[in-house]
């Protein structure tokens, strides 16, 4: 039988690859002879670039570019497989990880290294980008990016404004005609699973501000900082940036990479999954064993597991998920064709040795499921 397992990583415990590894080596102990294709994957946040390369046969690239606070970061990139994508992770270069909770100060962090790794994806030839909007420690509305990537973010007196939310306050004028003319030939898929837009009390200020390090009064002058800017940048690109929903991801890289170079924000899994050729890995399988850290109520609204279900439904392969965690209602999950979840913890044990043993519990449960999968005498029907 086909086995497409196709797992998101276990935070911090297991990578999607590893996870795809021990999920194989345990159905393979009962059914040696099953082909089992392994396809990590992810939605579009932290272990996209790793998922989309190992599934592709890409290749992972390491840059020195511009960290959140303006020193220099060491930030990975990848290629897919067919040497012409290329996947970033904002936070790569702009992620809140770069930062230790004091250092985080919205006013000041900009997004200046996302622009810095698409400028040596260009240079690589790459035309088709995938980005990943999560995690990101700006609020700068992608001010950042296009200044990296040529385009000119000018105060009163024709000088370029400061980095950093902040840096908005003195902004007067956006110039686009200089941004590096490849761009021209670029196509981007956004990876944004929020839906809030650039300003107001749902805006990238008020919801994700603290989070960065933001207080009231901050997030106050940055909003109203963002508003300034978006008025100008849709002046600038003929697009109104200030409301469309996901506008206001990243700390507003929605309204940049929508309003200049004319992005689609999609669900992320549905990117990663075209990516990866989903579709196409489904055909003749009989089973998909997938699985992740924890599985709630989030689950249900465009993560991981749901978009692989929706995607397995559609050619009638059952799904069953090998989870940490179930917690919250599985019913939506149900309805999109997840037939099954089993926790891989062994009973209550300390949060830290349920992550230490990951692997080797993870291992055990997909063994123990294709035992119950052969005693239901399913092996080899599809």
């Amino acid at each position: 039988m086909k086995v497409v397992i196709a797992p998101d990583s276990f935070k911090e415990s297991l990578s999607a690859e590893a996870a795809a590894g021990a999920i194989a080596a345990g159905w393979l102990n009962v059914f040696p002879e099953d082909n089992v294709v392994l396809l990590p994957v992810a939605d579009g946040g932290e272990g996209t670039t790793r998922a989309l390369v190992h599934a592709t046969g890409g290749s992972l690239h390491t840059e020195r570019v511009t960290g959140p606070l303006g020193t220099t970061v060491e930030a990975s990139w990848g290629v897919l497989g067919d040497g012409r994508t290329g996947v970033i992770e904002t936070a790569a270069a702009a992620g809140l990880e770069l930062l230790t909770p004091a250092q985080r100060n919205p006013w000041r962090t900009t997004s200046r290294g996302t622009g810095e790794l698409i400028l040596a994806a260009l240079d690589r030839g790459i035309t088709h980008f995938i980005i990943g909007l999560g995690g990101s420690a700006t609020n700068d509305g992608g001010a950042g990016l296009i200044q990296a990537l040529g385009g000119q973010l000018l105060d009163a007196a024709g000088q370029a404004i400061e980095p950093g939310g902040g840096g908005l306050t003195h902004l007067a004028r956006i110039d686009l005609s200089t941004l590096d003319p490849r761009l021209g030939y670029a196509r981007f898929d956004i990876a944004c699973d929020v839906d809030n837009p650039l300003v107001g009390d749902q805006g990238a200020s008020a919801i994700f501000g603290p989070q960065k390090g933001a207080d009231p009064d901050m997030v106050g002058r940055l909003d109203a900082n963002l508003l300034h800017y978006g008025q100008l940048l849709s002046e600038a690109t003929g697009v109104n940036v200030l409301t469309f929903p996901g506008s206001g991801a990243a700390g507003g890289l929605g309204a940049a990479f929508r309003g200049v170079f004319g992005a689609s924000l999609r669900r992320g899994i549905d990117i990663v999954l075209d990516a990866v050729d989903m579709d196409r890995r489904l055909h003749g399988a009989g089973l998909v064993l997938t699985g992740e850290g924890r599985i709630d109520d989030q689950t249900g609204r465009g993560k991981t597991l749901m978009g692989i279900s929706q995607r397995a439904q559609r050619q009638h392969v059952p799904v069953v998920a090998l989870v940490g965690a179930i917690i919250g209602n599985l019913e939506p999950l149900r309805e999109e064709g997840l037939k099954a979840v089993f926790s891989i913890v062994p009973g209550a044990v300390p949060l830290d040795d349920a992550l230490e043993s990951a692997n080797v519990n993870l291992n055990r449960t997909a063994q123990q499921v294709a035992e119950v999968w052969r005693l239901a005498g399913l092996s080899g029907e599809g």
